[in-house]
């Protein structure tokens, strides 16, 4: 029985197929609310592999957010200081965009601690400096305004919803510069392998398609261009 690949062989084969390409092999598991709505990257050409590391906002409320930042007992700052490198932060922000969720300091000490990307269905303020930073982030918007004018940090590593999709702590989040997909977490080794195989053979039929190719037999393969494609694999290894 083959071992299950460890997390950082799991993040390179998640960043080799495309979003659309993961969604395709999440159907084959009968899921289908996968895809973040409405959240993109910050810029394009922007690709993003790992578990989730969470992070739940409430409404604000001005009792809540009295009194200056604790960084010892604020939930964000708490969970920015505990996320283990190689995770990705997701942010519940109940898609709600008038005010930032982090800003570019936050966004700097995530990436100094080795985040694999942040993700909102908020907005980030200094979303420009964001964008520049090396690190694949992704949001519904953009807002000036601080975090607590309109959200309140309450709890992080809990399940949370983020563009319409629950993730659970530990789920893989896969970006590119379509958008993001969740992958549950004990599905993660499977959907990266098919997803890879799939990918491979949309590369074949691209091909095929740019040569002058009718989709007829082509797209979706019949018997004879999957012959085709196994011998375009023989010769591609």
């Amino acid at each position: 029985m083959p071992t299950a690949p460890d997390t950082a062989e799991l993040a390179r084969q998640f960043l080799i197929p495309s979003t659309a390409t993961l969604t395709s092999a999440l159907r084959k598991y009968g899921l289908t609310n996968t895809y973040l709505h409405q959240v993109a990257p910050l810029r394009p050409g922007m690709k993003m592999a790992g578990p989730a590391f969470t992070l739940r906002y409430i409404p604000a409320r001005e009792d809540l957010n009295a009194g200056e930042v604790d960084n010892l007992r604020d939930a964000q700052r708490v969970a920015i200081e505990q996320l283990p490198p190689g995770q990705v932060f997701a942010i519940d922000a109940r898609g709600d965009t008038r005010a930032g969720t982090m800003g570019a300091i936050l966004a700097t000490r995530l990436h100094q601690r080795g985040a694999a990307g942040i993700v909102t269905d908020g907005a980030y303020r200094d979303s420009p400096v964001i964008a520049e930073l090396g690190l694949p982030a992704y949001a519904a918007a953009m807002n000036a305004h601080a975090n607590k004018t309109i959200h309140h940090p309450s709890e992080f590593q809990v399940p949370i919803a983020c563009g319409g999709v629950a993730i659970i702590p530990g789920d893989w989040l896969v970006g590119d510069s379509e958008g993001v997909v969740v992958v549950p977490a004990h599905l993660a080794a499977a959907v990266a392998r098919e997803a890879l195989e799939q990918e491979e053979k949309e590369d074949f039929i691209m091909e095929k398609i740019r040569s002058g190719a009718s989709i007829v037999g082509t797209y979706p393969p019949d018997a004879q261009t999957l012959e085709e494609f196994a011998r375009w694999k023989e010769r591609r290894r």
